[in-house]
C-alpha cells in the first residue's frame, strides 16, 4: 500500500467497505489513488514499458492503446437495473433480482484480482465545492481505468476532501482475469464470457465485471452520471440527462445557456463545441455528454456538468465537422482503438486526411487497405481533459450550475420532422422528447425508414421505468413559477430532398438554428403555429451567405405525420399503465390537430 487505510480517510464507512472487497477479491497489493500528475505519469510508464500504452511522437503526453476485440463498445444486453420488483427498471432496462445478482457478483469477484493491483479511486462528479457534486468511489484492477477516470472526474485527494465523512457511491470494477503465480499477463485483460455490468439504484451501488472498455469500466460516467443519478434525481426532485450544455453569446454580448439531448450519431459533440458561420456569435461548451439539473435559488433551472473530461467518438471528427475537438486533442490525451500511424501519430476514418501507409489497425494488427476494414474501429474514442477544449467555458467549474434557458431534443430524421420548431409548452415538450426517434437505416425518399425509438436519449442510460421518468418530467414542470421553465425544442439537421441528399448543411450553420432560439428565449414572436408545433415565421431564420432551399426543410405532410401518429402510439404502448395521462392527452390533441389540418395549411417560408 502507498498508504495506510486510516492515513488516506477517515471515514468509517469507506473503511469498512475497502477492506470487504480487499478480502473479497484478494489482490496483491493495493494502491491509493492522489490523482497527481505524478501518479498518471508513473501508471501510465508502467503500462508503457509493458506494451500496453504507446506513447505518441507527433502528440505530447498522448497514448494509443487498443483493446481486445470482444471488448470495444457498451455492452447493453449485459447491463442490469436490480430492483426489488421488476417492473420498477420497465420494460427497456434487463432486470435482474438484486439478491440473486447480489449472490452471483460475490461469486464472481471472489479472487478475481489475484496477481493484480487493485487501485481506489475516489472521484468528484461536479464542481468541487458543488451543493449539486456527488463522490463515488471506484475500486478496480484496471490501471487504464485510473488514467482516464484522472481524465474525465475530479479524482483522488480532491475527492476525498469533498467527501469527508459523507456518503459515497461505491464502484466495483474487476477485468475479471486473475493471474497465477507467475503467469505472463495479455495487454488487455478482459472476460467477455462472464461480463455483467450490474445497478443497485435503490442502494446506489454499481458492479462492473469482465470488461475494461469504456463506460462498462469508467463506471463514473453512463453508470453513476447517469443510470444511478436519474435514479436519484427522481427522489431528490433534480435531473441527470443525456445531455450536453452550451453557452451562447450574441454579437451584443447577452449570453444564455442551452441543453440538448441526441441519440447517438446526431451530432451531439458537435453541436458542443460548435464553430459558428454567423460573424460575432459565439459558443463556449461547459459539457458534450451529460447534465445535472436543479432548480436555483430564484426558481430557475440550472445544470452542472459532472464530468471533467470528454470520451468522444474518433471516427467522423474532422475539421470539418468539428475542429475545437482535433485542437483539443493535439496533446494529453488517451486514444484507444484508433489506427496507429508509423511515424507515431493516430489516424481514423473521415478524418480529413488520405489514409498513411502501414498502419497498426484499431485491432492491433498490421492495417490491409485492400481488406475493406475500418483501419479505426467504429466506436474508437479519445479521452482528454475538458479544460483544453479553446471553447471551455469558465462557468463550467460554477458550483451552483449554469441557468438553462432552452432544452433541444434531436434525432436522424430524412423526412417527416422539420428543422426546427418549438413546443407548444412544457407537457409538449416533454412529449417531444418522448417521442425522439432516429433512423438506423439509410430511407428511402419520402419515406419514414427504419426507427429506433431513444427517448430524451436516455434509452440505455435511464435507471428505473421510462414511463416513472416521464412522469418526473412531467411533476419538474409544474414545481416552475410562470415564465421561469427552460422553452423546449426539436431539431433535425438530417432531413433529405428526393434526390437523397441533406437538405441543411449543418455543423457551423447550425447556429442560425440557435440564433432563431436565441430569439424566441430573447422574447421575439417569430412563430407561426402548426398542428406539429411553433416553426420559424417566414424569414425569421437567418440565412445570410447561405444557399439553402428552405421550404423542403419545414413542410409538413399530413399524411406522413397521421403514419408518425401511428408508430408513437404503438411504441408508447411499451409502458402500459406506467404511460402518463398528460402524455396521453399530448397524445389526443396531435391527432385531432392532424386530422383537421390539410397540407395546404403548412405556411409557405
Amino acid at each position: 500500500m502507498n498508504l495506510s487505510l486510516s492515513e488516506w480517510t477517515q471515514n468509517r464507512e469507506l473503511h469498512r467497505w475497502i477492506e470487504d472487497q480487499i478480502s473479497l477479491c484478494q489482490p496483491s497489493s493495493v494502491y491509493f489513488c492522489d490523482g497527481s500528475e505524478e501518479e498518471f505519469d508513473h501508471i501510465a510508464a508502467q503500462m508503457a514499458a509493458i506494451g500496453t500504452l504507446v506513447p505518441l511522437k507527433k502528440r505530447p503526453h498522448s497514448f494509443w492503446c487498443y483493446s481486445h476485440p470482444d471488448d470495444v463498445a457498451r455492452v447493453e444486453e449485459s447491463t442490469f437495473i436490480c430492483s426489488q420488483r421488476k417492473e420498477d427498471a420497465g420494460p427497456t432496462n434487463n432486470w435482474q433480482n438484486p439478491v440473486l445478482m447480489k449472490k452471483e457478483l460475490r461469486a464472481l469477484f471472489a479472487n478475481s484480482m489475484r496477481g493484480r493491483t487493485m487501485y481506489v479511486i475516489p472521484y468528484c462528479m461536479g464542481p468541487l465545492g458543488s451543493p449539486y457534486a456527488r463522490v463515488g468511489v471506484e475500486i478496480t484492477d484496471s490501471p487504464y481505468v485510473v488514467l482516464n477516470m484522472q481524465i474525465m472526474t475530479r479524482m483522488g485527494t480532491v475527492a476525498l476532501k469533498h467527501l469527508g465523512l459523507g456518503p459515497f457511491i461505491p464502484c466495483l470494477h474487476s477485468v475479471g482475469r486473475p493471474l497465477s503465480e507467475g503467469e505472463k499477463d495479455v495487454s488487455w485483460p478482459c472476460n467477455p464470457a462472464k461480463r455483467v455490468i450490474a445497478h443497485f439504484p435503490e442502494e446506489g451501488s454499481i458492479f462492473s465485471y469482465g470488461s475494461g472498455y469504456g463506460g462498462n469500466a469508467l463506471l463514473g460516467k453512463k453508470c453513476f452520471a447517469l443510470r444511478i443519478a436519474s435514479a436519484l434525481g427522481r427522489k431528490e426532485g433534480w435531473l441527470a440527462e443525456h445531455m450536453l450544455i452550451l453557452g451562447l453569446t450574441s454579437p451584443e454580448g447577452r449570453k444564455i445557456y442551452i441543453a440538448a439531448a441526441f441519440p447517438s450519431a446526431c451530432g451531439k459533440t458537435n453541436l458542443a463545441m460548435l464553430t459558428p458561420a454567423l460573424a460575432g456569435w459565439k459558443v463556449e461548451c461547459v459539457g458534450d455528454d451529460i447534465a445535472w439539473m436543479h432548480f436555483g435559488s430564484d426558481g430557475r433551472l440550472y445544470a452542472i456538468n459532472p464530468e471533467a473530461g470528454f470520451f468522444g467518438v474518433a471516427p467522423g471528427t474532422s475539421m470539418q465537422t468539428n475542429p475545437i475537438a482535433l485542437k483539443t486533442i493535439e496533446r494529453n490525451t488517451i486514444f484507444t482503438n484508433v489506427a496507429l500511424t508509423e511515424c507515431g501519430d493516430v489516424w481514423w476514418e473521415k478524418m480529413g486526411t488520405p489514409p498513411p501507409k502501414n498502419m497498426t489497425s484499431g485491432c492491433g494488427s498490421l492495417w490491409d487497405p485492400e481488406s475493406g476494414k475500418s483501419a479505426a474501429h467504429p466506436n474508437s474514442r479519445f479521452t482528454v481533459s475538458a479544460k483544453q477544449c479553446p471553447i471551455y467555458s469558465s462557468s463550467a467549474e460554477d458550483p451552483l450550475g449554469v441557468p438553462i434557458s432552452a432544452i433541444i431534443f434531436g434525432g436522424r430524421r430524412s423526412s417527416v420532422m422539420p428543422l426546427v420548431m418549438e413546443a407548444f409548452d412544457w407537457n409538449h415538450g416533454v412529449f417531444l422528447g418522448a417521442g425522439i426517434s432516429s433512423e438506423t437505416t439509410a430511407a428511402a425518399a419520402g419515406k419514414t425508414g427504419h426507427l429506433r425509438h431513444d427517448p430524451f436519449a436516455m434509452l440505455p442510460f435511464c435507471g428505473y421505468h421510462m414511463g416513472d421518468y416521464f412522469s418526473h418530467w412531467l411533476e419538474m414542470g409544474r414545481r416552475f413559477q410562470k415564465g421561469l421553465s427552460p422553452r423546449m425544442y426539436a431539431v433535425n439537421w438530417f432531413r433529405k430532398g428526393s434526390d437523397g441528399q441533406f437538405l441543411w448543411p449543418g455543423f457551423g450553420e447550425n447556429i442560425r438554428v440557435l440564433k432563431w432560439i436565441f430569439e424566441r428565449v430573447s422574447g421575439s414572436d417569430h412563430t407561426v403555429r402548426t398542428p406539429i408545433g411553433m416553426i420559424p415565421r417566414p424569414g425569421s431564420i437567418d440565412l445570410s451567405g447561405l444557399s439553402c432551399p428552405i421550404e423542403p426543410l419545414f413542410a409538413i405532410d399530413r399524411k406522413e405525420w397521421q403514419i408518425e401518429v401511428q408508430e408513437l402510439e404503438c411504441y408508447f404502448r411499451l409502458f402500459g399503465r406506467n404511460f402518463p395521462p398528460a402524455l396521453q392527452e399530448e397524445m389526443l390533441q396531435l391527432k385531432k390537430r392532424i386530422a383537421s389540418s390539410s397540407n395546404e395549411e403548412t405556411p409557405p417560408l
